[in-house]
Formats: structure tokens, C-alpha cells, sequence
């Protein structure tokens, strides 16, 4: 007889699991670079998952005029047989453009079974996030998409810092993006551009301020912090580095690729270091030995509240590509 499996005796029935979703977000916005990304994600990723990523851009990567046809076109990317593992997500327009709600309905409209998540941009507030996500689920209704789709919000503008808390726990929400371009910008100089890049992005108080908001927010709320881009795209050391720094010191568990370049050293940064993926693997194991009642580990003691914890290191582990121990792995990752 098979035993509990940690999902089934470790959370409330009914309560807001943690997401689990790829430690990466690539962004891509024309055709051309959208299937070298689809390319990419297969060629990366292991079986059965992947290993990040891929979001194409409706908002910068539409050009003037062309907005419906570029809609269509990403519908069209998100039903191929290139997307191979329904992890292709969608930036829209924002609140003030005139076909934000165009975009949702040929997006919703002829891929809403496929879209792995929506993201949208520029919000001042939470209400103009609830309006948004209001018509996202008017569109899934009129659509017959009985699924949800899940909301990535780019925290990019004072007021929508200022809500940040509010907006992590709206309906759907499944991450909250820094966007630091924009947010710096929207100090009209009062903060220099170094404040853009490292190691200013993580030294200047107002930066500090934003990114240790916006992951408190995301984190008490049970919703993945998203670290903002990174513009070196040679020097992928500097990627890395920033992706580690975002994870250890700030508490972000997924960052931004604007280049190929940069995926690799994202998502190897973001791993759990493996010692802590050993340990989780033992302890685990041994609980689920245990009917999940207490145990003692290496001459210490654990319980339920730190079962979640090391189950949710084993699950980042496995989202990131991480080689698990072998007893973890069969017993609870088997593909």
C-alpha cells in the first residue's frame, strides 16, 4: 500500500498552495526569436517539464498598428506543437492602452486552454488590477475556458508598490514582477541610472525598499517574487551573480532573461544549494516512514512545519533541474 504523499498530509484542505513554476521568464517578442525560444525551452528542458519559461510580449514587442496581428500570431505560437510543455505565457497591453482588452480576446479567444499565465504591466493601483483580471474571467466565461489562468503582475510604478501587499492576494495572482526600468524612471532623475544596474539595483536604499517590498508581499501571500532583468548579456558570470544575490538576499525564487545568454545562469543560481537538497531528500523520506508524526534527523528534531519547508526545497530543486537523490526522486518526482 502506497503511502501519503507530502501534498496530501502537509496543507489544510483548501488552502493556497505555493506555486511551483520555472525559477526563469524569458522574454521574447517577435516571431523570429519566439521560436528560437520554443527551440530552446525543448532542447533544455527535461522530459515532461520546463525548465523555464517563455513569455512573449504583446506590449514592447507589437509595433503600431499591428497589434491585432501580433496577438494573433503569439495565439498561434501557444497552439503549435512547439510548445511542448504549456509553459508559453503572455504580456498584454496595460490599463491605458487602447487594445489591452483586444489582446485577451483573440488571446483567451483562440489559445485560453494553453496560456500558461498573463501577464500585465503599469498597473497604478490594485483596482486597475482587479478590473483586468475582472475581464480576464469575463473573456475565460464567454469563451466557455473553464480553466484559470493564472496573473503575473509587473510592480513598476509607485502606486502599484505602494498596493503591492493588496495585489499579491488578489484572485488568480500567481507572481509579482519587479519592473525597475520603468520604476526608476518614475523618479524623474532623483535616482541615478546606476540605480538600473549592479551593484547600485542592490545597494541603493530605494531600490532595497521596492525589491524587499515586493518580496514580503509576494512570499506572506503564497505568490512567486520575480526579480527584475539584468542588461549585461555578454558577461554571463554578472547574471548569475545577480540572480544569486536576488535569492539570497532578497528572497526571490524566479528573474528575467531578455537574451538567451542569460537562462542558464539564472536558473543555476536559483537552484537550492545541494547539501540542503540532500537533507530535505532524508528527512522527507524519513517522515513519510513515519506516517508524517515527528522524527529526529542528525540529532534534531522536525516535525509538520519543517516537512513543508524541505518539501517545498525538494519541489524548487526538481523545478530547476536539479539531479534529486534517487529515494526522492522515485518516491515522489517519478515522471
Amino acid at each position: 500500500m502506497s503511502k501519503p504523499h507530502p501534498n496530501e498530509v502537509l496543507y489544510s484542505e483548501g488552502s493556497k498552495r505555493f506555486p511551483v513554476i520555472p525559477a526563469c521568464e524569458h522574454y521574447a517578442g517577435s516571431s523570429k526569436l519566439i521560436t528560437k525560444a520554443l527551440a530552446l525551452q525543448a532542447e533544455m528542458s527535461p522530459a515532461g517539464r520546463a525548465l523555464f519559461d517563455l513569455t512573449c510580449d504583446c506590449e514592447d514587442g507589437a509595433a503600431t498598428g499591428q497589434e491585432q496581428q501580433h496577438a494573433e500570431m503569439v495565439a498561434g505560437f501557444i497552439n503549435s506543437d512547439a510548445n511542448k510543455f504549456n509553459r508559453v505565457g503572455v504580456r498584454i497591453h496595460d490599463l491605458t492602452h487602447p487594445h489591452w482588452r483586444q489582446d485577451l480576446d483573440i488571446l483567451i479567444g483562440r489559445a485560453g486552454e494553453r496560456i500558461a499565465y498573463i501577464v500585465l504591466p503599469k498597473a497604478e493601483r490594485a483596482a486597475d488590477v482587479l478590473t483586468q483580471i475582472g475581464i480576464i474571467d469575463a473573456t475565460r466565461a464567454r469563451y466557455g475556458v473553464t480553466r484559470e489562468i493564472p496573473v503575473h503582475v509587473l510592480i513598476e510604478t509607485h502606486g502599484a508598490l505602494r498596493d503591492a501587499w493588496e495585489i499579491a492576494a488578489l484572485p488568480h495572482v500567481e507572481s509579482i514582477d519587479f519592473g525597475i526600468m520603468d520604476f526608476v524612471s518614475s523618479h524623474h532623475g532623483a535616482v541615478p541610472g546606476s540605480a538600473m544596474i549592479s551593484p547600485g539595483q542592490f545597494t541603493h536604499p530605494l531600490m532595497m525598499r521596492a525589491k524587499t517590498e515586493i518580496s514580503a508581499a509576494a512570499l506572506a501571500n503564497n505568490v512567486v517574487p520575480s526579480h527584475n532583468v539584468t542588461t549585461e548579456i555578454r558577461e554571463t558570470q554578472v547574471v548569475g551573480d545577480d540572480a544569486e544575490r536576488a535569492r539570497r538576499e532578497f528572497g526571490y525564487l524566479r528573474m528575467w532573461s531578455i537574451h538567451p545568454n542569460q537562462i542558464r545562469p539564472i536558473v543555476e543560481a536559483m537552484q537550492p544549494d545541494y547539501s540542503e537538497v540532500e537533507m530535505a531528500s532524508e528527512i522527507i523520506c524519513a517522515a513519510q516512514d513515519a506516517d508524517w508524526g515527528p522524527i529526529q534527523h542528525a540529532g534534531k528534531l522536525h516535525d509538520r512545519a519543517s516537512y513543508r519547508y524541505y518539501w517545498e526545497l525538494l519541489q524548487r530543486a526538481h523545478a530547476t533541474g536539479v539531479d534529486l537523490p534517487e529515494a526522492a526522486r522515485r518516491r515522489f518526482f517519478a515522471e
